[in-house]
């Protein structure tokens, strides 16, 4: 007879847990839980620029909006002002905004000047575009060639008049608004103008880069001086209302010199319009080009070693446009 007793049965239990212990799957292993990485903030840069009070601004605004859409890594902010005021509030809210850099067109290079200067001691990146500032405030400057603007039309003008030495006439003179860059332009011009004994400046204001401006501004001086042979009028908005006035005068024979190319003169002169023999380049595109070097500074970091790298002062040239080249400066799907 085979006895099973109560110690045999433990130990047989024992045995089978054991043996279905051995043949049971192993528990997963468990897996580190994932830290979760906050996201880096993306970098702000704000815009300040002129409203598009004329075609020049105009383009310009168009560009920098362009200018973002090539950078989605950016926090844009682009902002436009009628008025130094309102430029000056702008760059104020974009302070508390905390951007990392900010790119300026002043309105006038006077009144910015103060506020570019307090972002630029809060350790704010500034490019400032065009119009300069009357202090050394700006991390990185990029201009048209100014000088070489007023000097180019002028020596233009000269030989258009008789050539050096020879040259005579009455020229009105249009001046933009109160900044570096009309300053420049109208130093440089009157530098070749006062060489020349036969040419006489016979009327001289501001018209503020603005077309009706300067169709005021021009009839006023035309009212004084109606014999004219000329107008250097230095930008081609003015240019369009100095034209009008002449029009609205009745006065014939008079041409015009005026600047940066719009693509409505720049077709003129290309079709050898006695009213616009010549032009000079400036493009607003340069605010792109501030917008880019801004970017390439404060993306991915090290914004000071950048800056070891990057031109502090970027001139552009320009050039003088006729109708032998005029096509190479003609662009119809420009907005300007």
């Amino acid at each position: 007879m085979k006895v099973t007793t109560l110690a045999s049965i433990g130990l047989l239990a024992v045995a089978a847990t054991l043996g279905l212990a051995a043949n049971a799957p192993s528990a997963p292993e468990a897996k580190p839980v994932p830290v979760p990485v906050p996201a880096k903030a993306p970098i702000k840069i704000g815009v300040s620029i002129p409203a598009a009070d004329h075609g020049w601004t105009a383009g310009v605004v168009w560009w920098a909006k362009e200018c973002a859409k090539l950078h989605p890594d950016v926090e844009w902010t682009i902002a436009t002002a009628e008025t130094p005021e309102k430029q000056i509030s702008d760059i104020e809210a974009l302070m508390a905004k905390k951007v990392d850099g900010l790119v300026i067109l002043a309105t006038e290079s006077a009144p910015i000047t103060p506020i570019a200067e307090e972002a630029h001691n809060r350790g704010i990146l500034i490019v400032n575009v065009d119009r300069g500032f009357l202090k050394p405030v700006a991390d990185i400057f990029i201009e048209g060639d100014n000088k070489a603007f007023g000097k180019k039309s002028a020596e233009f003008m000269v030989e258009k008049l008789g050539g050096k030495g020879k040259a005579k006439g009455n020229l009105l003179v249009l001046e933009g608004i109160p900044c570096t860059v009309n300053t420049d332009r109208v130093n440089a011009a009157m530098e070749v103008f006062k060489t020349e004994p036969g040419i006489k400046i016979v009327g001289q204001a501001a018209a503020n880069w603005n077309r009706q401006k300067a169709l005021e501004v021009t009839e006023t001086l035309l009212t004084k001086n109606p014999k004219v042979t000329a107008i250097w009028a230095s930008d081609d908005d003015m240019a369009l209302g100095a034209e009008q006035a002449l029009a609205e005068k009745g006065i014939e024979g008079v041409w015009i010199l005026g600047g940066a190319g719009m693509k409505d003169i720049v077709k003129r002169v290309m079709n050898k319009d006695p009213m616009f023999p010549g032009n000079i380049t400036y493009p607003p595109s340069m605010i792109a080009t501030g917008m880019e070097m801004a970017a390439t500074v404060l993306v991915g970091g090290k914004k000071e070693e950048k800056l070891r790298y990057m031109p502090q002062h970027l001139m552009i040239d320009v050039d003088l446009i006729t109708p032998e080249n005029a096509k190479r400066y003609y662009f119809a799907d420009s907005i300007y």
